[in-house]
């Protein structure tokens, strides 16, 4: 910085305070004022500025959440499968329909007889023939076990014939109360002594169209 002219003179013949004043004054003439740098850094303010916006849908209304979004592709709850129909009960066989077989004057529209045959190929050939009459539309059948030996059928003499006949004679009902043939099978009760008496068993069948 160049000396203000006469300072040298002044510090040699006057006082300190006018030459303080001088150099204060040349100092003052000489400085420009910094001007503020435009675009400056504003922490405050331009984080505010640079937050993204949240984009607009149409209606004005905020676009789903993730957590909404989430939901709503969520799969759908299935149904509970209904609870599988069960057989129909056995009916007791109808009394006046009984007495109308007996007396002839109900026919007896079909007839099965199981001699002879081992317990698998009797239940097998009964309820084919039971399902084959219902399709039909068949209402009463008559079906045929054989009477068996009542007394004695562990006994040597006792025929094999015999022995098959008196299982059958047993198993017969029991195969009628099973689930699938009472889907088929309405009642059944022992046969008149002329269609065979204890030997067989008339029984009354469902209709196809009815459960």
């Amino acid at each position: 910085m160049k000396k203000p002219h006469g300072q040298g003179s002044a510090k040699k013949g006057g006082s300190g305070r006018d030459d303080d004043h001088e150099v204060w004054e040349y100092a003052a003439a000489t400085v420009e004022p910094l001007k503020r740098a435009k675009g400056r850094f504003h922490p405050a303010s331009d984080a505010v500025k640079s937050a993204p916006s949240k984009p607009k849908v149409a209606g004005g209304a905020e676009p789903p959440t993730v957590k909404h979004r989430a939901a709503a592709a969520a799969p759908p709850i299935s149904a509970a499968k209904p609870a599988r129909a069960t057989a129909p009960d056995l009916a007791g066989f109808d009394r006046n329909s009984a007495r109308k077989i007996r007396g002839g004057r109900l026919e007896i529209e079909a007839r099965v007889d199981l001699h002879g045959m081992r317990q698998h190929e009797a239940h097998a050939a009964l309820k084919r023939f039971l399902l084959s009459c219902q399709s039909r539309g068949l209402r009463y059948v008559l079906i045929i076990t054989g009477k068996g030996k009542a007394i004695g059928l562990q006994a040597s003499h006792i025929g094999e014939a015999d022995r098959e006949r008196g299982i059958l004679k047993r198993n017969v009902p029991r195969w009628l109360e099973e689930p699938d043939l009472r889907a088929v099978v309405v009642s059944f009760t022992t046969a008149a002594i002329q269609h065979g008496g204890e030997g067989a068993i008339y029984v009354h069948l469902r209709s196809k169209n009815r459960s």
